[in-house]
């Protein structure tokens, strides 16, 4: 696979360097991307902040635009899904419904309503305050899901009227190039510009002088580094970091049922999810049943290549990632923990691991303490509720958590002090275009999708109408201000 092109401008640039793509099924380079030269990405920005002002003037265009895009989405999907199934790794299925959930997310904010809102409407003045554009964004995205991330900052960031410039992972950037690479039938040119390459560009990005906001997802600490480098131009910043999600069993709940549900939020995507469950803390009562439970279900799932229509659950995206879950996992074992299932890496090529539960784990461990972004599950008992939300909320984490119980309201009333942006009751990785996601304390800044999420990517403009002769209505509070 070697036709992978950047788009700036709407057109196919020359490439002038390239970088290899590995297959994490096999190990090996199977496709070489573009390396985006310090020029080429002015030539991006420029194109972006050409088409700006044309751009931000037209809504119906813009909604229209997204509605189009959608059905281009839906109609690549055959074409796109392989190529995302060999640079990430995941099923071939899983990979469909990332590029058909792309769609969802434009279709969602091509029709959500963005009314002014009158604050004042009398004989003196008629006040609304209205969103208006910020300018040119910068759009920084990851290895785990590399379309659905994208578009949740493309979608809202084009319904506001922004054009942007999308740098994806240097691990998976083959789909989001060949995606924008097919939106250009529909996109006006400029408005949507992608570039690829690794950290470099990504510093080059942040520190460049034509974007009036960054929209970053990703580990918390290139996150810090990508608010210092935004801090001396003041630009706008959407972090979405790193999470350290924990999900509470409390004594009520049924074992075989939370199991299940929770292996499923724990290891979806192969546990390359950022609000995926992390830890589980479950009641010395019920300890033993959800440990076996948990294990009987990892031990259960097929592990293989993407491209197999019998895989469940695909390889670790790249050998950085393969080489922490080992650790962890290893530095676990040593400190006391029981592999219940799993414990190591497969024998076979590629960044496979076995699908791990560990038991007899505490904070403290960590693989308990950090987030291990991978297959391997740590199961921690404890015997009361409130020592049990202590432990939960006492990280640097605050992205989302889980509570489950037969008795919703009781879960819900726990849920609400778990200190994270995202709580819930009885499932966990409950997401939609509609629904506002981000984090507190390290695990991010801002939030991203439903109104909340378009708000990010717009500035507050008060409009003010004088109805008055002579208007010199001027109040006090203005005079003072």
């Amino acid at each position: 696979m070697s036709d992978a092109v950047m788009t700036i401008g709407g057109e196919p640039v020359p490439v002038a360097g390239t970088f290899g793509v590995r297959n994490p099924a096999t190990g090996e380079v199977f496709a070489e991307a573009p390396e985006c030269s310090r020029a080429q990405l002015d030539a991006a920005f420029d194109a972006a902040a050409k088409a700006f002002s044309s751009w931000r003037s037209d809504e119906a265009l813009r909604r229209q635009t997204l509605l189009r895009m959608a059905d281009v989405l839906m109609a690549s999907a055959g074409e796109i899904a392989p190529v995302l199934t060999a640079e990430q790794g995941k099923p071939l299925g899983d990979a469909s419904m990332e590029v058909f959930a792309a769609a969802l997310w434009c279709q969602y904010f091509a029709n959500l309503e963005t009314p002014p809102q009158t604050i004042q409407d009398d004989t003196d003045a008629l006040v609304q305050v209205y969103r208006r554009p910020l300018g040119v964004v910068a759009a920084i995205t990851p290895w785990n899901f590399p379309l659905t991330l994208a578009f949740w900052k493309i979608a809202p960031a084009l319904l506001a009227g922004n054009t942007l410039v999308v740098k994806p992972s240097p691990f998976t950037p083959l789909s989001t190039l060949k995606t924008v690479e097919l939106l250009g039938e529909v996109l006006p040119p400029g408005v949507v510009n992608a570039v690829s390459g690794g950290d470099e560009l990504g510093a080059w990005m942040t520190g460049h002088p034509i974007p009036r906001k960054v929209s970053f997802t990703g580990s918390i600490e290139t996150g810090k580094k990508v608010a210092l480098s935004a801090a001396p131009d003041l630009k706008r910043v959407t972090l979405e970091l790193g999470g350290n999600d924990p999900a509470i069993v409390l004594d009520d709940a049924d074992p075989a049922l939370v199991a299940r549900a929770i292996f499923a939020g724990a290891f979806n995507n192969n546990g390359q999810v950022c609000s995926a469950v992390k830890r589980v803390y479950v009641p010395e009562a019920l300890y033993g049943d959800v440990v076996d439970a948990l294990a009987s279900h990892a031990s259960a799932a097929a592990v293989g290549d993407g491209t197999d229509p019998a895989t469940k659950l695909g390889p670790i995206n790249n050998a950085p990632q393969y080489e922490r879950v080992k650790e962890l996992v290893a530095d676990a074992i040593a400190g006391g923990a029981r592999a219940v299932t799993g414990g190591h890496p497969m024998d076979r090529p590629g960044y496979f691991f076995e699908p791990t539960i560990l038991a007899d784990v505490s904070d403290g461990t960590r693989i308990v303490d950090e987030e291990q972004f991978g297959p391997a599950l740590p199961v921690i008992s404890y015997r009361d509720v409130d020592d049990a939300l202590d432990r939960a909320n006492g990280t640097h984490f605050g992205l989302s958590g889980s509570v489950w119980s037969a008795d919703p309201d009781r879960a819900a009333e726990i849920a609400g002090r778990l200190e994270c942006g995202t709580a819930w009751v009885n499932t966990h990785l409950a997401l939609g275009p509609q629904q506002p996601f981000g984090g507190c304390k390290w695990s991010g800044i801002g939030v991203e999708n439903g109104p909340w999420g378009l708000s990010e990517f717009t500035e507050v403009q008060a409009l003010y109408r004088s109805r008055t002769a002579d208007g010199l209505n001027i109040s006090t509070a203005g005079l003072v201000s």
